[in-house]
């Protein structure tokens, strides 16, 4: 469906790029009209707007007049007063392409074409106005309102993953591109690290991209990776105590060093004099001048000798370069993502002399070419780069492979107006201009200033992607903080030798909130509600006249009988056995909601940038919002270790001796004892991974485990996003069933039997 629309476009701005070229043509034979000009313009710029980086729209951008034209039309229809022309081009295509932003949305055509029985399947229904107009229904129940709130939040939510799902097919479509953002190897879609030239392999994109991608390339379509933990590279340093580093290309991002590390960056002088020579860039109009010009430039330094090392943006520049040696008849080895395997014996051979090498990307290879014998008087090794990188330090590492420890060397790089930086970033129409009136085809510009303005192109991106690696880190701080007093749980749990008081202590956090949360109302009600639940999930048989006589004193009495409860259990468990048991129960509770955790604040990081519409700081909407998620968290920690505690033991017989010692004081629930079982099982692995671990094993008999027929669900699966009622003693609340879970789990609540 999506590679069908994409088609669609492709076939529409193919006709319009005919009709724009044969209109240009007839305006130079029967002479130039502004009108008629600018109406050609603007289908270019239409075509830009759907298809950016459409072949044929990139060799009329060639022609400096055509270009400067564009930019005009650009600049017009983005001002206020041209937005209903703009909006006019925008919806005479299918999709529309954001190149610099890495964004693809459907216009209105689009969905028409996509859904031609529903046009609205891909409008985003309004859920407050929709929520307003059910509850103004006289004629509905609660229970049927609720029901139809729900239908309305289904709606939205599938309506907002098939347009997520959409946009994802887009971008893969149109703004990936096969052998350049990634190769395919053996039936997978591996990423090239975009600074290294190399294969990433297990790394993937996120937000459903990868799978997009993987469905573009026709391969085996694999499930989105579940984050179990995360840390950005930033907060990653931050961990050790000391950190430096050494680069000889620190100079270029000296600044956020400083800001993000705190660290100051330091030149060391060369231990030789620098003799390399580094010619300025030369700019031609297209990429094909340009490769023209790189071959040359090969083919006349390869005849004297001297090595060459050609340094490429991507695999697939380095593969047409590779065939147009070919058609040259120079010999020459590649060294790109797909050939990673020969990567040392290609660049033990690359200083030797004559030899010709072609090389994606030399940042990160780590690797010195050593110069063979009589090149040092050729002049040493010619680094050549093919492209200017978006960032300086990826150019300053390729020129550095040469000159090295005092040998000579040369360095130049080529560059055109059509290459993504200085098409995306560096204003070329002046350039573009100057190459028009003053040089002829296949001729060249030089000029020191020419660097300038390209280094200038290369800092713009540079500060934006800073930008957004600081936001990032500002995002991951909100959660660092939360990381660092999880992780220190977890670590507890595992290195502690007492691991019973890290239980005990969320046992008394959870009762000392229950019991303040109880007696803030002083309601009958609640208090009733506090003591089932203790006697729920503990075995200390607990009344309402024992709390009301220990009223001030009444947490301690409480936390007191669950610890003298919880000691009893010495008598019929080894005590190493319980020590892996309580581990396991931490461990596990704390795996387990962290996932869902992390899972959440994805969400909410990808759904808080919206809110900026709304005049809201969406870093401090992001801060208070994952306050009260981590709340929530430790709310359902401590709860799920209470559950936990009396429910497993470390093996089926110690099981049983303490479930008839609970029996005695608490009557169990159905579900309890179906738990306990659970328990048992959970306790057995618990002792073996204590025993592994701690060194301290002793030999036990095989646990005979009964057998548990397999439960079989009586009704609909419920969505973890799906607004569901839950009542207890007369209560009831409304929430999703993520948050319901624990509720009904851990605290008495019971679903409406009529969701």
């Amino acid at each position: 469906m999506v590679q069908n629309l994409v088609r669609q476009q492709q076939g529409l701005c193919n006709e319009v790029i005919a009709n724009v070229k044969s209109g240009l043509e007839q305006l130079e034979k029967e002479g130039f009209s502004e009108e008629r000009h600018l109406e050609l313009i603007t289908d270019l710029y239409r075509v830009k707007l759907g298809m950016p980086k459409h072949k044929q729209l990139l060799r009329l951008m060639e022609d400096p007049k055509v270009r400067k034209s564009l930019d005009t039309v650009d600049l017009e229809l983005n001002s206020d007063f041209k937005k209903n022309e703009r909006h006019a081009l925008k919806e005479s295509l299918f999709f529309i392409l954001d190149e610099k932003q890495g964004q693809a949305d459907l216009t209105e055509k689009g969905r028409l074409l996509m859904s031609p029985d529903d046009p609205d399947a891909f409008m985003l229904p309004d859920l407050p106005t929709l929520f307003m107009e059910i509850d103004k229904r006289a004629e509905l129940s609660g229970k049927e309102k609720q029901k139809a709130k729900q239908e309305a939040e289904h709606h939205f939510q599938n309506t907002s993953e098939r347009i997520h799902c959409i946009s994802q097919l887009l971008r893969a479509y149109s703004l990936y591109e096969k052998d350049k953002e990634y190769v395919v190897q053996s039936g997978k879609v591996n990423i090239v690290d975009q600074n290294t030239g190399r294969v990433m392999p297990g790394r993937r994109w996120s937000d459903g991209l990868h799978q997009a991608i993987e469905a573009k390339e026709n391969c085996a379509i694999e499930k989105e990776t579940k984050t179990f933990a995360s840390v950005t590279i930033q907060n990653y340093f931050r961990m050790y105590d000391k950190i430096a580093g050494m680069t000889g290309t620190a100079e270029t991002e000296a600044s956020e060093f400083n800001e993000i590390y705190g660290l100051a960056v330091m030149i060391i002088p060369t231990n030789r004099p620098n003799v390399r020579k580094d010619n300025n860039d030369v700019i031609y109009k297209t990429r094909r001048e340009k490769f023209n010009a790189v071959v040359k430039t090969i083919a006349e330094v390869n005849k004297l000798g001297q090595p060459v090392l050609v340094g490429t943006a991507s695999v697939e520049s380095s593969e047409l370069l590779s065939r147009m040696l070919k058609r040259s008849n120079i010999i020459h080895s590649v060294l790109n993502a797909k050939y990673h395997a020969q990567e040392a014996e290609i660049v033990a051979r690359a200083g030797q002399k004559g030899a010709v090498t072609i090389a994606t990307n030399m940042a990160g290879r780590g690797t010195d070419i050593k110069l063979g014998e009589g090149v040092e008087g050729l002049g040493g090794l010619y680094v050549l780069g093919t492209e200017r990188h978006e960032s300086r330090r990826v150019d300053r590492q390729l020129r550095g492979r040469c000159a090295r420890q005092g040998d000579p060397g040369v360095s130049k790089f080529f560059v055109s107006l059509e290459d993504d930086l200085m098409r995306l970033f560096a204003n070329a129409g002046p350039i573009s201009n100057i190459l028009e009136k003053n040089f002829s085809e296949d001729e060249e510009l030089e000029h020191p200033m020419l660097n300038w303005s390209i280094e200038n192109a290369q800092k713009k991106v540079e500060q934006q992607n800073f930008s957004i690696r600081k936001r990032l880190l500002q995002f991951d701080d909100v959660l660092n903080t939360q990381r660092e007093v999880i992780y220190s749980i977890r670590n507890d749990a595992i290195t502690s030798d007492a691991p019973r008081a890290i239980v005990m202590e969320m046992v008394t956090e959870e009762i000392e909130e229950r019991y303040q949360s109880a007696m803030a109302n002083q309601s009958a009600e609640d208090m009733e509600s506090f003591v089932s639940w203790v006697n729920a999930y503990f075995p200390i048989s607990l009344s309402l006249e024992q709390l009301n006589e220990k009223e001030g004193e009444a947490e301690s009495f409480i936390l007191e009988s669950i610890k003298k409860a919880y000691d009893e259990r010495e008598t019929f468990e080894d005590i190493e056995s319980l020590k892996g048991l309580e581990r396991y129960i931490v461990i596990r509770a704390v795996d387990r909601r962290w996932q869902d955790h992390l899972t959440e604040m994805e969400e909410l990081r990808r759904s808080v940038s919206l809110r900026s519409y709304g005049q809201k700081d969406p870093l401090s909407e992001y801060k208070s919002e994952a306050f009260v998620f981590f709340e929530e968290l430790m709310t359902t920690l401590r709860s799920e270790i209470c559950t936990s505690i009396f429910r497993t033991a470390t093996n089926q017989s110690a099981f049983e001796k303490m479930f008839s010692k609970m029996s005695t004081k608490v009557e169990l629930t159905g579900s309890d004892q179906g738990q306990g079982k659970a328990g048992a099982l959970a306790g057995a692995v618990a002792k073996e991974a204590a025993n592994s671990g701690t060194g301290q094993a002793r030999p036990q008999k095989e646990v005979q485990l009964p057998k548990v027929e397999p439960i079989r669900r009586e009704t609909a699966k419920i969505g973890r996003n799906d607004m569901v009622t839950i009542r207890k003693n007369g209560e009831s609340k409304q929430l999703k069933y993520k948050r319901a879970e624990s509720l009904i789990e851990n605290e008495g609540w019971v679903l409406d039997s009529n969701q």
